[in-house]
């Protein structure tokens, strides 16, 4: 070459010289870094390290890299594949697998599940009780709850319908939109049912019998189109009137309320006077067998004592006609002022002993009360 014969000794073109193997900027060239072979100790090349990964990876991948390459995207593939085909169901779940749009017979239970997508699809459905409010709040300007009722009055009614789903796969095939369904059945059965009754039975009189009147009629509604679903309840949460006539509803039922209050205040009293008058016939009436009871037995007592007498009397006439006349004498001057006369000296002084000894006697009784 032209610059071969320069400076002697095939330097390169810069005049380096052979021995020396200096470089253009009289320095020798630079050496393979990280230690490859020469024991330099300096920082490793990158591009030494790049290169000899590279080997590495062609000697593990079948192929070598481009082959490695097409076994990493599958390998991506399958992971995808498998993680779209594993699936969870919750305790308060169930899960029904579809093959090519088809359901399967089984119902998966909760737990981990495995199936092959996309051939197969999954739909979770929660099966504990669920709620659905239907109609407006009070104060709402939606007309969503206004029914007309038996007595041509107009109620805005609140209700919720508690339900639980029984069989998923009716609930998710039979029907193309079940909490659709569900309350617009909801809302005709309760317009049918208040439409026969007065406003005063939704307001607060038979809410209960409504409540489950109206239970039965959707139950048996979603039962004939198959719904899978199950109504526990139907709580009335709320009813009043619209608000333009608020006011005098509420004027109507205060008096209503006011009108049994008085009811009850007089039936009170009605019963208070009821119990006195019973329990003063009572009384009376004890008294009056309580006084004939007396009467009877004083008047047995007596016959009794005379057909004694008169017995006694018989077996003894004498002796017991002067034991009657001194026991008469007895009591006629028990308590009269005695004299006794005498034919020689006249009358003499008397000293009623036993009258003065009940007279201290009744006297100390008093002074010791």
């Amino acid at each position: 070459m032209p610059w071969s014969n320069q400076n002697g000794g095939g330097g390169g073109p810069w005049g380096g010289g052979g021995g020396n193997n200096q470089g253009p900027w009289g320095q020798g060239p630079n050496r393979p870094r990280g230690g490859g072979g020469s024991g330099s100790g300096g920082p490793p090349d990158l591009e030494d390290i790049i290169r000899r990964s590279q080997d590495r990876l062609r000697g593990v991948m079948p192929g070598g890299f481009n082959g490695g390459a097409f076994v990493i995207v599958l390998v991506v593939i399958l992971a995808f594949l498998a993680f779209q085909s594993i699936y969870t169901v919750q305790p308060d779940e169930r899960g029904v697998e579809l093959r090519f749009g088809r359901p399967k017979e089984e119902i998966s239970m909760p737990g981990l599940h495995f199936h092959f997508w996309p051939f197969e699809t999954v739909e979770i459905v929660k099966v504990t009780e669920q709620q659905q409010n239907i109609g407006a709040a009070r104060g709402s300007s939606s007309n969503a709850g206004w029914m007309l009722t038996g007595d041509q009055n107009i109620v805005n009614v609140q209700f919720s319908v508690l339900f639980t789903v029984t069989d998923p796969k009716a609930y998710l095939f039979n029907l193309e939109s079940p909490a659709s369904t569900l309350q617009q059945v909801s809302e005709s059965a309760m317009r049918e049912v208040v439409g026969r009754r007065p406003a005063q039975d939704i307001f607060r009189d038979n809410r209960e019998g409504i409540s489950t009147e109206v239970r039965s009629i959707i139950q048996g509604t979603m039962d004939t189109y198959g719904s899978g679903i199950s109504i526990n309840a139907v709580p009335i949460e709320d009813a009043a009137p619209p608000r333009e006539v608020a006011d005098a509803f509420e004027e109507v039922q205060r008096a209503e309320q006011d009108e049994d209050r008085f009811v009850e205040e007089a039936n009170q009293y009605a019963n208070q006077k009821l119990g006195q008058a019973r329990g003063q016939a009572a009384q009376i009436r004890e008294e009056a067998s309580a006084y004939k009871d007396r009467v009877v037995n004083e008047a047995q007592g007596e016959a009794q004592r005379f057909v004694s007498i008169y017995n006694e009397y018989a077996n003894a006439p004498e002796v017991t006609r002067r034991r009657i006349f001194l026991e008469t004498m007895e009591a006629v001057l028990k308590n009269s002022n005695k004299i006794i006369l005498d034919d020689k000296q006249g009358v003499v002084p008397y000293l009623p002993l036993n009258e003065i000894n009940r007279q201290q006697t009744i006297q100390q009784g008093g002074a010791a009360r």
